[in-house]
């Protein structure tokens, strides 16, 4: 299981971890910590047995021995101690909550209701504009170049990070239809 956004949908769903993997059929999760606030920390956990012998193989394989990690475990540990894990994961959901409610207020409303921390949505290229000149960073499906009034398709993300402030201000550039 891709395990990037395991947080995110746990503090969105009100799941348990177990619910959402082992007792589902889950067999190894990739445990995502980079995209929650974490520097470049994830981490493999196994629940089958089984796969632990092939994975400690690659592991070595790939130059990822324990003895290297020592800096990268104390932030695992004080990610998952007090659940600041869940508690980052669900301040990342809250911001895109608001800035969903801010883009449909406008006029513009996610393609899919976000479950989480990211959403889909189409912007005239004429917003995508303002938004890029004003400093805003997403992925977006077609070039900038075109017909301003042409809606072009982007992926909005928000962090851990994200400030309300932050958010007000890309609805504030992103304006209104």
């Amino acid at each position: 299981m891709d395990g990037t956004r395991l947080a995110n949908a746990l503090a969105r769903q009100g799941a348990t971890p177990a619910a959402m993997t082992w007792k589902a059929g889950v067999d190894a999760l990739s445990f995502g910590g980079t995209k929650n606030g974490l520097m470049g920390v994830e981490a493999v956990v196994l629940f089958d047995p089984a796969l632990s012998w092939e994975l400690e193989l690659r592991r070595k394989r790939a130059g990822h021995l324990f003895s290297k990690h020592r800096f990268l475990a104390a932030q695992m540990v004080a990610y998952l101690t007090d659940g600041l894990w869940l508690d980052l994961a669900a301040r990342a959901n809250a911001a895109m909550d608001r800035l969903a409610a801010g883009l449909r207020a406008r006029g513009w409303a996610p393609d899919w209701e976000p479950q989480a921390n990211l959403a889909f949505l189409r912007l005239p290229r004429a917003v995508h504009r303002r938004l890029r000149e004003a400093g805003a960073s997403y992925y977006l499906w077609g070039p900038l170049e075109g017909d301003p009034a042409e809606p072009v398709t982007c992926r909005l993300v928000c962090d851990w990070s994200k400030t309300e402030a932050e958010v007000d201000r890309f609805l504030e550039v992103a304006g209104g239809p």
